[in-house]
Formats: C-alpha cells, structure tokens, sequence
C-alpha cells in the first residue's frame, strides 16, 4: 500500500472519530476547565457537573499537577490547541486558581487577558483560596486573611474559619459539594457582594470569582 493511501486511511479514521466524538455531545457549549489537580477544586466541580447532569462530551475538568497558576494557564492553552489542530475547539475555558502565597499570580492573569481567541479564555479566581468560596456558603465575610506572626498562612486561616462550619474539612476532601450543595444561592450572592466590596476597595481583599462558573454551568443547558 502506498504512502498517499495510507495517509488517505488514518484522515478518514480520524474524521470518522471526530465526526463520532460530536454526535454524542448536546447542543450547549463545550467547556474546559482546568485547575489544580490535588486539591478541593476539581472535586467539588466533579460532582457540581454530576448534579447537574451536564454532557461529559460537553465539559471537561482537567487537573494539572503543578498549582502555579502560570502552569495551570499554560496547561490550559496546550490543551485547547490540541484540540483545535484535531479540527474541534472549546468554546470556552475556565482557568481555576487561587492567589495564596502564588508568584505567578499575576503574571497568570496577564497571560490570560493578552491569549486568544479574546473572551474564550477566562480566569476564576480566589483571594486567599478556594475555601473562601465554601465559606461564603455559611457567613458573609471580607476581612483580608494575612500571614501571621504564628506560622499560619492566609489559606491556612480561611480554612480555621471554615471548620467552625465543616468541622473535618480537609483539603481534597471528596463530596464536599454534596456538604454546601443548599447553600449554593448564598454562597452566589455573597461571593458577588464581596467581590463588588473588593473592587471599590481595592487591594488584595477576600473575594473570588468562582460564582461566575457556578452560575455559567447551572445556566448551560437552558
């Protein structure tokens, strides 16, 4: 068989999977979203997307090993352009990090507003960490969380307020979204009156952006 019919074969094989990989997606959009792959994070957006019933054709969480968030934008371009060069693309992706004690922080959010296709790159955020976002679910909150004199990192405080809530909270922690699940509306509203709070004051306040990916996944099917 000659190079040329070869070739001919593996293309038809390919278009034939691709064409069968989109027959089982649904209609909505089709949406990455990566974050740090050993903590909270991809647990609880595991099991909201269960809950929800979204396509697993249609949404796709991936973890990456390394939680500086320079590596978890970079994961994230990677796998969009694999996934462009197969001749199939996202329509969106989520990029999931906190700032915590991260040097790449803001060079993560640079990145991401200068990559393209504009507005199909999105960061969500979370000042300290992730945990603030669980404990919006409980109480509205806003103080600024510090390292401390103690040893204990900011992160490390939002999780010592946390446990008056969740008492064994721990990070990775499996069906933690299950454990907030009927609180999610609070968690939504404080988590948006916090970040407006943020913004008028500016500076490195309690806020995260995890309400916008929240909603944008209950609104995906309608």
């Amino acid at each position: 068989m000659g190079t040329d019919d070869r070739h001919h074969k593996r293309k038809a094989r390919q278009a034939k999977g691709m064409a069968r990989r989109k027959a089982r997606r649904s209609s909505y959009d089709r949406v990455l979203i990566v974050c740090e792959g050993e903590k909270t994070e991809p647990n609880y957006l595991c099991e909201l997307i269960s809950e929800l019933r979204l396509n697993s054709a249609n949404v796709c969480v991936d973890r990456e090993a390394d939680s500086a968030p320079i590596r978890i934008v970079g994961h994230a371009e990677e796998l969009y352009a694999e996934e462009k060069n197969k001749g199939d693309t996202f329509d969106r992706v989520y990029c999931v990090f906190d700032k915590d004690t991260h040097t790449t922080f803001y060079n993560a959010l640079d990145k991401l507003c200068s990559m393209k296709p504009k507005g199909v790159f999105q960061p969500i955020t979370s000042i300290p960490c992730f945990e603030y976002w669980l404990l919006l679910h409980f109480e509205y909150i806003t103080r600024p969380y510090r390292g401390n004199e103690r040893g204990k990192s900011a992160c490390d405080q939002v999780v010592q307020d946390l446990k008056r809530h969740i008492m064994d909270y721990a990070k990775s922690d499996k069906g933690i979204y299950g454990r907030v699940r009927e609180l999610t509306s609070t968690a939504i509203r404080h988590s948006k009156r916090a970040l407006r709070e943020a913004e008028s004051v500016g500076g490195d306040c309690s806020k995260t952006e995890m309400h916008s990916l929240v909603e944008y996944l209950i609104k995906l099917k309608k």
